[in-house]
């Protein structure tokens, strides 16, 4: 279907946030969700149609991006196909169908970040659908074969589809991880040691068998959780064993061989954390980085190479070489949660979206762009000064959408199994959020800038603000709580 024969953009198909100090950000939302629904595609001969494209090429779909995009599309599933969109990379890689080359599509680098089980259970928590995780993991077992392909596919390998065969798989396994490369790992130019151990592939490896063990024990599965919490472990080890470097309290990729340590830091650095794998002092000195305005930190923070690297570009980054790009901020802005670290993670978030804001009034035309100058108030930069690719969400909408939810008005976790919402409320002014979704619960949360929450909610659930648990029952709720200092 042509897109212009379709209905428009409905506000009233995603939460409608409320943020009374700057209600430009609602502003950003908004049109963060058109750009996204433009890119809602339909084609024929798919498994999964309509599915998110990624803002990028038209006749290519791209692993990491749409598992990126399935975190904001969470929001709203029954409009924008995130991990429905995943049976477009599952059918053809797992299972007979499109054996024969008549993939509709290009699958542009087979060896693209193993994200699969990390956005399935990230959507889990959103939606509690016991039944689709069940099939996942005991029916089809798509995230365990993803796991094992990505583990045992060779180097050389190409997908072949309709119009010709993939660039070559970069990716090759070893006893230590996974020698990779730029544009296999997602970071293009990045300029990370490419004859090494790259250490984001192991350790998303890893947050596959930590999601995959997580569902199956949610859903009682427990043999599959057992043997996969035991895969997880064991790479946990291994990557504290190698990857990390006491000397400088952070992770980095390693020499084929292990003796060395290839010193870029990089946002890559932050998938251990996010996999769990740090111990509390080691997520302390990870933090560190971040409050550093000569690495990561700064008004615009989350740069792809640290400030202080000679791999630093100045002064728009060019593209992998120190632009800002919202994957990567967001993953590691939820490595930070994982250890409590929400002051942190919040006020980094908050400036990345002020940044992207200013960028959106300054810069013609008025929009989302693929990636962020580390300077200045730009889009960033590729091959010296050409500027990157405009209305790009695709994952570009994390920063205006997720972010924004999450960490600007602080619902950070939500749990439709649990029936549960857990809300950091630290902003001073009314906010909130109105028609959020999550399992069968439809609920506004409003705070009034004062002394209370307004909550009406279709069904019965447990908000935590701060820390202390409120019962919200069907009907209208207020919840007195302590003005914001």
């Amino acid at each position: 279907m042509d897109p212009q024969d379709r209905a428009s953009f409905n506000r009233d198909w995603v939460p409608q946030p409320v943020f009374a100090q700057k209600p430009e950000c609602v502003e950003l939302y908004w049109k963060a969700w058109e750009l996204a629904y433009d890119h809602v595609r339909e084609q024929e001969g798919l498994p999964q149609s309509p599915y998110m494209d990624e803002a990028f090429h038209g006749s290519t779909i791209w692993i990491w991006d749409t598992c990126f995009m399935a975190l904001f599309c969470k929001y709203a599933p029954d409009r924008f196909p995130g991990i429905e969109s995943f049976n477009n990379f599952y059918v053809p890689f797992h299972t007979e169908t499109f054996q024969d080359g008549s993939f509709p599509l290009s699958i542009q680098h087979p060896d693209n970040p193993p994200l699969f089980a990390w956005a399935e259970h990230d959507n889990y928590l959103f939606t509690g659908d016991d039944a689709h995780v069940r099939s996942l993991l005991a029916d089809t077992q798509y995230l365990q074969k993803h796991f094992e392909w990505f583990d045992e596919i060779e180097r050389g390998w190409k997908f072949e589809f309709a119009g010709g065969s993939s660039i070559a798989v970069a990716k090759h396994a070893t006893e230590l991880g996974y020698r990779w490369g730029g544009c296999e790992s997602g970071m293009d130019n990045t300029p990370r040691e490419k004859h090494g151990l790259w250490v984001d592939a192991i350790a998303q490896q890893g947050l596959s068998a930590l999601a995959i063990y997580r569902m199956a024990e949610r859903v009682g599965e427990l043999a599959i959780a057992a043997e996969w919490k035991a895969r997880y472990e064991a790479i946990k080890s291994k990557v504290n064993a190698h990857y990390w470097d006491d000397k400088d309290g952070i992770y980095y990729d390693i020499s084929l061989d292990g003796d060395q340590f290839y010193k870029v830091k990089t946002p890559a650095s932050y998938w251990p954390m996010l996999a769990e794998m740090c111990s509390p002092e080691q997520a302390q000195r990870m933090v560190a980085h971040i409050t550093d305005p000569e690495t990561f930190g700064g008004e615009r923070p989350w740069p792809t190479v640290a400030r202080d690297h000679e791999g630093f570009i100045e002064p728009d980054g060019d593209y992998w070489r120190g632009g800002v790009w919202l994957p990567t901020a967001y993953m590691a802005t939820k490595a930070l949660e994982k250890y409590g670290f929400y002051a942190e993670a919040d006020e980094a978030a908050e400036k990345l979206l002020s940044h992207m804001l200013r960028t959106y009034r300054a810069v013609e035309p008025h929009t989302v762009w693929e990636c962020y100058s580390p300077t200045r108030d730009y889009p960033g930069v590729r091959n010296g000064d050409e500027i990157v690719r405009k209305d790009f969400c695709g994952w570009s909408a994390l920063g205006p959408i997720s972010m924004f939810i999450e960490n600007v008005l602080g619902f950070h976790k939500v749990d439709a199994g649990n029936r549960r919402v857990e809300w950091r409320l630290y902003q001073e002014s009314g906010h909130g959020l109105r028609k959020l979704r999550f399992g069968d619960v439809v609920t506004d949360i409003i705070y009034d800038g004062r002394d209370s929450v307004h909550v009406v909610s279709s069904a019965p659930f447990t908000l935590v603000i701060n820390g202390t648990e409120h019962s919200v029952e069907k009907r209208d709720n207020r919840i007195a709580v302590e003005a914001q200092a």
